[in-house]
């Protein structure tokens, strides 16, 4: 599972997968849809308009899943413009997806395994040319909720570190420690289906685990829990918030981490609090921003990054980097999302005002801040484009879900819960 959410959005509004991002208050409510604004020439052509909404009526409270927010049929998939280059790199994540999908339980309530079998039976021997084809002989186009949709960014960082600790490196990367317990919630009460908490046992009692200031103040020192140690507390930090990364040796070396739980703390995003205490100038809240900030008041930034509690725990991930479903993600391909409303490995159709995010692409992550119905992060890999893409990521329009063929009309048979 990876952390991320657009550098901007998670540090500069309070953002953190996998993990943790939050949405800024404006991004959970209906938004006017603007023209699509594309960055380049290139991306201009490749515009997929956004979709009229169509009204459907989204409950609230505990349990609260994409069948009781409302399904309803979305567009034929050969009238919304897919592009052929978009449609083959969303069939290989998909078929990435397969072994995990034909396997899994949907918390989203909207497919069983067995309607995922034929689809994922015809995947790996179709042609990438005809990728598109793929997706309309195999899946309809469906609107959850409002269907109002708000995406952010997230790629994987690389900061300098060492192997042991030394001048220089004393930043630790731990593991997860063994006494991190995680509670799933739903197993004692229907109503906190999707709910877990994180934590440890002190006796007979469930404890918090040690936050952010008792970590860096040596809580987990001594337990041999250290993957690496990396120079920069700042550079570490935001490789938390993205939730997976390589770590750069000085003799060339390369590790790769993933994001391997977090300590149950919810995230604080250090751009919020800053901006409130006017520590950044008026249209000067950007990741860079923060941390050339963080940099000159080392002292003052230590302190603000204490604020926020949550603390991200890692594994060597060789290969990765990988999402929830332990499927490597895929650059230009792979989204989080919140598997109550959109069933991970499921196809998902972008339709927004920021023409890279538009297109097709494949739910294989989570993240602690990418909740609710059609909230989405997109995932654009390494090096400065896409540092350059995920930082400046956040786009509001319209989404849709593809679902197996045959699955709408068995939800649209279902009698809805009381």
């Amino acid at each position: 599972m990876l952390l991320r959410s657009s550098m901007i959005i998670t540090l500069a509004l309070g953002a953190s997968a996998c993990s943790g991002r939050i949405v800024p208050p404006s991004a959970t409510s209906p938004a006017r849809i603007a023209a699509p604004v594309p960055s380049s020439k290139a991306a201009a052509a490749a515009v997929l308009l956004p979709t009229p909404i169509s009204p459907v009526a989204t409950p609230t409270g505990t349990g609260l899943n994409a069948v009781k927010a409302g399904v309803i049929a979305g567009p034929s998939l050969d009238s919304v413009g897919i592009t052929p280059t978009a449609a083959a790199r969303a069939l290989t994540a998909f078929r990435a997806s397969c072994p995990v999908v034909t396997k899994r339980s949907d918390q989203s309530g909207m497919t069983l395994i067995s309607d995922w079998k034929p689809a994922c039976a015809a995947a790996p021997g179709w042609s990438q040319n005809d990728a598109l084809g793929f997706f309309t002989s195999q899946f309809e186009l469906v609107q959850v909720g409002a269907g109002t949709a708000f995406a952010t960014g997230y790629y994987e960082p690389e900061i300098a570190g060492s192997r042991v600790r030394a001048p220089g490196y004393d930043v630790p990367i731990y593991r997860r420690p063994p006494d991190l317990t995680e509670l799933d919630l739903g197993a004692f009460s229907k109503d906190l289906v999707g709910k877990k908490i994180r934590g440890k046992i002190d006796g007979n009692r469930f404890v918090p685990y040690a936050d952010r200031a008792a970590i860096e103040d040596g809580a987990l020192a001594g337990r041999g829990l250290e993957l690496a140690w990396a120079a920069s507390a700042i550079d570490f930090f935001v490789l938390q918030v993205q939730g997976s990364g390589r770590i750069k040796f000085s003799d060339g070396g390369v590790m790769q981490i993933g994001y391997d739980s977090q300590n149950g703390h919810d995230y604080t995003g250090i751009g919020r609090v800053m901006r409130d205490r006017n520590l950044l100038a008026p249209g000067k809240a950007t990741m860079q921003d923060i941390v050339a900030y963080v940099n000159a008041n080392p002292e003052e930034g230590r302190t603000i990054m204490r604020e926020n509690r949550s603390w991200v725990f890692f594994r060597e991930a060789k290969g990765g980097p990988f999402g929830a479903l332990n499927v490597q993600v895929t650059s230009r391909a792979s989204v989080a999302a919140d598997p109550m409303f959109t069933p991970l490995g499921a196809p998902v159709l972008l339709s927004m005002d920021r023409a890279e995010a538009n297109g097709l692409w494949v739910a294989q992550d989570t993240g602690g801040a990418i909740k609710g119905a059609n909230r989405f992060d997109t995932f654009w890999g390494a090096g400065a484009e896409a540092f350059r893409i995920a930082g400046g990521m956040s786009a509001r329009g319209t989404a849709f879900i593809l679902l197996p063929k045959g699955v709408l009309a068995r939800l649209q048979n279902v009698p809805k819960a009381p």
